[in-house]
């Protein structure tokens, strides 16, 4: 059970609902609003009510939107003007968003008005909870939104369907929102004053697929060390440059953490025991050696985004903003979201450039005059040309990381005549970041069948302790290529693996 307060939600709690389970699937409460903060946003409606009673104009509620705010609403055309505006927002086009998306939208967008400072109704947020706790799911097209005045056209569909409008789907089968509902015992909402902007004047849509595809991007860091020690034994280099001393010396806590887990998953090595001396190489190439480096930035980016989305997804992101203390609306500019698009970009520069370390390290693996090793790892080179497409693979991967790398956020387009003339572009952010995500999980699972490939070829000795556990895991479903096969598969399995968490902390 989860108490929405729009305080204290933690992205693991974002993930969870997103992700549902049993408990939500099966129709059970994984959601409830918090009471003390239903008494928030109680006071919030009231607030906004005395304020209408007035001849000043507020925003969006007894004037028009956009380059329209000059325009006065009649108080008997205040709640048509929601609905009308719910409406004409929800012009989102392409491919719907995955289920899991829209769950981490409902919960944020239900946990930003929980904050008692929208002027909407209690019943507005348990709608919203009531979907997701019986699993019903606006459908929500993925373009539309440039992250400024909010996602407007994602969030517009969700409160469409909270109307009873539109599409939604549940238990895999799209239908009519209001079947849906009526299906599942809902009622439509009746959107009162305000309440059609305060659904969809957030920044909701970037900050929970942000969200989803950080939590990808954080496994894959647990991966990527996992990935390079395997390679490192693979291919017989040093775990020397990974000594605390070295790290102290430039203390980046990212930095830090790589060099801590490699110095774990490369403990009690065999193969480690066989060149300790005798080997003519005095450095390792830069994939292998500088892996706490290149890792540890890719930690820091993680580190700096989770820090923004976790302030991002317990925030007041509507316009204007109902101060119940004061009985005063302030109109601001909460909804831009340039913060979470800049974070977004940085981490997919960060996975690209994991993308390009790891892509080299598969280079070298299969190259024997880099490695030591047969051919393209194939027992019998010639005939049997191993893994030398997977690398391929990756390489195609990784150029589309490349392209995705180019920021989003700093190409702002006027819109609204001109009244929004600085946007963030939040949404196509985060659609390239969890686009990159899996990319860099393809990469990753590239590698890691490659360095497991690498490290049997020096049997009987055994590779760290750290090392052997994960080739446990990824022998379990794929076995040693001793003969030519289809490899799609294979890939398939271990990038899984690899984003479903089982090669994190072996």
């Amino acid at each position: 059970m989860i108490a929405i307060s729009g305080e204290g939600l933690t992205l693991d709690q974002v993930e969870a609902v997103a992700r549902g389970g049993p408990e939500v699937r099966g129709g059970g409460v994984a959601v409830r609003l918090d009471e003390d903060a239903a008494g928030r946003v109680r006071r919030s409606r009231a607030a906004l009510e005395r304020l209408l009673e007035g001849a000043d104009p507020v925003y969006g509620v007894n004037t028009g939107f956009g380059r329209l705010a000059h325009v006065r609403i009649a108080r008997d055309a205040q709640r048509e003007l929601q609905r009308n505006m719910v409406r004409s927002h929800a012009a989102g086009t392409g491919d719907a968003l995955p289920v899991e998306e829209v769950r981490a939208i409902l919960l944020l967008r239900a946990n930003a008005l929980a904050r008692g400072q929208s002027g909407c109704r209690p019943v507005v947020i348990e709608r919203l909870l009531e979907l997701l706790n019986h699993g019903i799911h606006p459908v929500v097209p993925e373009v539309g939104s440039v992250g400024a005045s909010g996602d407007l056209a994602p969030l517009a569909h969700v409160a469409l369907a909270l109307m009873g409008e539109g599409r939604a789907e549940a238990g895999g089968v799209e239908g009519d929102a209001g079947e849906l509902l009526a299906a599942a015992g809902i009622a439509p909402l009746e959107l009162a004053e305000k309440e059609g902007l305060a659904l969809v004047n957030g920044t909701q849509a970037v900050t929970g697929i942000g969200i989803l595809a950080v939590r990808r991007f954080w496994r894959a860091l647990d991966v990527v060390d996992v990935a390079g020690a395997m390679s490192l034994e693979g291919l017989r280099g040093t775990p020397r440059p990974f000594r605390a001393e070295i790290h102290a010396a430039r203390p980046h806590p990212g930095q830090i953490a790589s060099a801590r887990r490699l110095r774990s998953l490369l403990d009690r090595s065999e193969i480690r025991e066989s060149h300790r001396t005798g080997d003519s190489r005095v450095q390792d190439a830069y994939s292998l050696r500088c892996m706490p480096q290149v890792h540890g930035a890719a930690r820091e980016a993680h580190a700096y985004a989770h820090g923004i989305l976790a302030t991002e997804a317990n925030s007041t992101t509507d316009n204007p903003l109902v101060m119940p203390g004061e009985d005063s609306v302030l109109s601001g500019g909460n909804f831009h979201a340039q913060l979470v698009a800049q974070c977004l970009d940085l981490v997919a520069i960060a996975a690209a450039d994991l993308a390009a370390i790891s892509e080299r390290r598969i280079d070298r693996l299969l190259n024997p005059d880099l490695s030591g090793l047969p051919a393209f790892l194939s027992p019998e080179p010639g005939i049997r040309s191993g893994l030398m497409i997977v690398q391929v693979a990756a390489a195609d991967a990784l150029a589309e990381m490349r392209v995705l790398a180019a920021p989003a956020s700093i190409d702002s387009v006027s819109t609204s005549a001109s009244q929004e003339d600085h946007v963030s572009m939040g949404m196509a952010c985060a659609r390239k970041l969890r686009r990159s995500v899996a990319l860099l999980e393809t990469v990753l699972a590239a590698e890691i069948l490659c360095g497991a490939q690498a490290v049997e070829f020096h049997r009987p000795l055994r590779a760290g302790a750290g090392v052997e556990r994960a080739l446990e895991v990824v022998r379990d479903r794929v076995p040693r290529l001793d003969r030519d096969r289809v490899l799609a598969g294979d890939i398939a399995i271990v990038r899984e693996l690899v984003a479903g968490g089982a090669l994190c902390n072996p």
